[in-house]
């Protein structure tokens, strides 16, 4: 057994993650999730209810496009209310800075989209520093490798480009970088995670050039940390210190086949996730945190049961696992239909300005708490005696 319970960099392991998406759509209309699920007004209510279930941790975010009314001219405002509630219940945040969207009047392919949100970023943490007991933690810019993709790449939503995902990579990678430098100015102990999808694309019984062309898809998945840690494309000022804790998203849907359909769990070229995390590890030897899980309906307490005996396996190897991030914590309108996507522990606020728990989700969660206490307890045990023995 190598866990080690002083290891945990949070104040619980399990985590809530608010939806805080702020992107503009292909039509051109902005999301708002902080707003649309009534987290903003109501996040003293919510981080109560995480703490009831003994959720100390919550991931949450920043909305720059209300903050940064004209350029370099802040409106706290909107964060002050949030923050306040935090402290005030004792929930540790990680603070999304930029979670796909950006204030209108800037070009995001500019030199001036850089400049100005790393002081954006340099700024906020002076705020959320001020407010904030023990160490900071930031998402500077959440999933890069996705934002590429449909936003560089496939046009989904804003910048609505296509077959330019490789160069919006670039720059968000850029921005990440500048708002680290800018942030630890301000508050040199602040920690940073990346929330980056973590993949598997099998090549299924393709030929020789389709199964390479899967592996190849599949190592795209590292390229975002291996440009913030300078092992690739050093020119765009990636250090080994700006890989910090290394937050990976994984849900149902994170495994296909090249070019073909989703790979089930069960199935035989379903790769089990404690594997692909011992590879994550292997590759960086950083701290780890899975920054997004969850499944829809039915499937929220199964596949939190699935998940959670996966990262025990990969912690009793030696994978260094900070903590399990539920994600969306609360129920949520869907991006482009807007239908309730039922993925939460917590529900969306009825018409008395409350929200209900989703009770196989809660017992689970309850389950796996004890599992993972459990392991803590045997692990102090375990130092106990080595320490006499030392």
């Amino acid at each position: 057994m190598t866990i080690q319970s002083s290891r945990l960099l949070f104040r619980s392991f399990f985590l809530g993650g608010f939806e805080c998406s702020s992107h503009r759509r292909a039509d051109g209309r902005r999301l708002d999730l902080l707003a649309t699920t009534g987290h903003d007004r109501n996040a003293a209510g919510d981080y109560k209810m995480l703490s009831q279930h003994k959720i100390a941790v919550a991931r949450d975010g920043l909305r720059w496009h209300l903050i940064e009314k004209a350029p370099g001219q802040y409106d706290w405002s909107s964060l002050l209310p949030m923050l306040h509630a935090a402290r005030e219940n004792g929930t540790q945040i990680i603070w999304d800075l930029c979670h796909y969207g950006w204030p209108d009047d800037l070009d995001i392919w500019s030199p001036e989209f850089i400049n100005r949100f790393a002081q954006f970023a340099g700024a906020a943490s002076r705020v959320i520093r001020d407010e904030t007991d023990g160490n900071a933690f930031y998402c500077p810019v959440n999933e890069i490798s996705f934002w590429a993709w449909a936003g560089g790449e496939v046009g989904r939503f804003n910048p609505t480009c296509h077959h330019r995902g490789a160069d919006l990579k670039r720059q968000l990678v850029r921005a990440f970088i500048a708002a680290i430098d800018r942030i630890k100015a301000a508050d040199p102990e602040a920690r940073f995670i990346t929330a980056e999808p973590l993949i598997n694309v099998e090549g299924g019984l393709g030929d020789e050039q389709h199964v390479r062309g899967a592996e190849i898809y599949r190592l795209a998945q590292f390229e975002v940390f291996d440009m913030l840690c300078g092992r690739l494309e050093p020119g765009l000022g990636g250090a080994p210190e700006c890989l910090d804790i290394i937050g990976v998203n994984y849900y149902p849907d994170n495994q296909w086949y090249h070019g073909g359909p989703t790979i089930p769990l069960g199935h035989h070229a379903y790769r089990p996730l404690h594997d692909m995390l011992i590879e994550v590890d292997r590759r960086y030897n950083r701290p780890m945190l899975i920054a997004e899980t969850g499944a829809e309906g039915s499937g929220r307490a199964s596949w939190l049961h699935y998940v959670c005996s996966e990262i025990r396996e990969a912690l009793e190897i030696g994978v260094s696992i900070q903590g399990i991030c539920l994600y969306p914590i609360i129920d949520y309108p869907g991006w482009d239909n807007e239908r309730t996507c039922h993925v939460g522990l917590l529900s969306a606020l009825n018409e008395h300005g409350q929200r209900s728990v989703c009770v196989s989700l809660a017992r689970e969660l309850s389950r796996q708490q004890e599992l993972f206490r459990d392991l803590e307890v045997m692990a102090d045990h375990q130092a106990s005696k080595l320490a006499v023995a030392g």
